[in-house]
């Protein structure tokens, strides 16, 4: 177990793994065909990082993993920039070493469920955390800004989170047992935010894109600044109105259990509180379950 993380193995149904890692996320209130050629300049900088050889499978259309040889590699570019919008799921495993690109290519001005303010176009990639302790965590923020200085991104974030599958027998349970503990654990929803989560804020993590529109609400970077004081957080300003709040050296997933509660993030969730995301029902006379609602305000409570 490293300082700043639990060393998570948990298996549930088929054997599947759930695991903690570092996820990379961006999202887009932009049309997938002015997001294209930037997501290609994403993956090829993450290929660079990881190596070409660590991507091993693509999932196809109809939902099977395929090798990702050159053939495979030719069809992910055309079809990403030749269609209105596009699913792009990169896999590559190590033992239980995870790495993979996803991207979810969306129209926000012709949204696939009509009158949803909240489609966005968005962009994980995922790293283990042995490449972090084998590469330093300076690696996996050079990465981070990387990818950022791609994207036109609305907001992002990048830090510790569950690597699982979230749709498996199980998932949801052994999840709610870690999460609340850990609460520098993000859960990976990266389909599911890009139907629903529009200009609003995913976080904290360790590091905190901010884009337009919330960061001019917030009063520009120099008054973000001044609004944190916690040791260790950092605020840089990005070209294009844009900036990072990076909170400490190394991410952190903190244990109430051991009375670790990330001041850090706590102190940013406060600030941020009018910007971040809350799940709404999705059917009418539906309430969203309690346990989403801990995990929400588990920088609060």
């Amino acid at each position: 177990m490293s300082e700043h993380y639990p060393r998570i193995r948990a298996r549930v149904w088929n054997d599947h793994l759930i695991r903690e890692g570092l996820s990379l996320c961006f999202y887009m209130k932009r049309p997938h065909v002015e997001m294209a050629q930037s997501v290609m300049h994403c993956i090829e900088t993450y290929v660079l990082a990881v190596g070409k050889q660590t991507l091993r499978w693509y999932l196809d259309e109809e939902g099977e993993w395929q090798d990702l040889d050159e053939t495979g590699w030719a069809l992910t570019r055309r079809k990403l920039l030749e269609r209105p919008g596009m699913i792009v799921d990169l896999l590559g495993r190590d033992d239980d070493r995870w790495y993979r690109l996803m991207y979810r290519g969306k129209n926000p001005d012709e949204p696939f469920l009509p009158g949803n303010p909240g489609e966005v176009c968005a962009l994980s990639a995922w790293l283990p955390t042995e490449y972090m302790e084998e590469h330093g965590p300076g690696r996996v923020r050079e990465l981070a800004l990387a990818l950022a200085a791609s994207l036109p991104f609305c907001s992002g974030h990048a830090g510790l989170s569950f690597h699982c599958q979230l749709n498996l027998l199980g998932v949801e349970r052994k999840l709610h047992e870690y999460s609340l503990r850990h609460p520098g654990l993000d859960i990976p929803e990266l389909g599911h935010l890009s139907f629903r989560l529009g200009t609003r804020l995913r976080g904290p993590a360790w590091m905190n894109f901010l884009g337009q529109p919330v960061l001019g609400e917030l009063g520009g970077t120099a008054s973000l600044r001044a609004r944190l004081s916690s040791q260790g957080t950092t605020v840089q300003e990005l070209d294009g109105e844009r900036a990072v709040v990076t909170l400490g050296p190394w991410p952190e997933a903190g244990d109430t259990e051991q009375g670790q509660i990330l001041p850090a993030y706590r102190e940013l969730a406060r600030v941020l509180e009018p910007w971040l995301y809350r799940e709404v029902p999705g059917q009418p006379y539906r309430e969203v379950p309690e346990r989403t609602r801990r995990w929400e305000r588990r920088f609060f409570d």
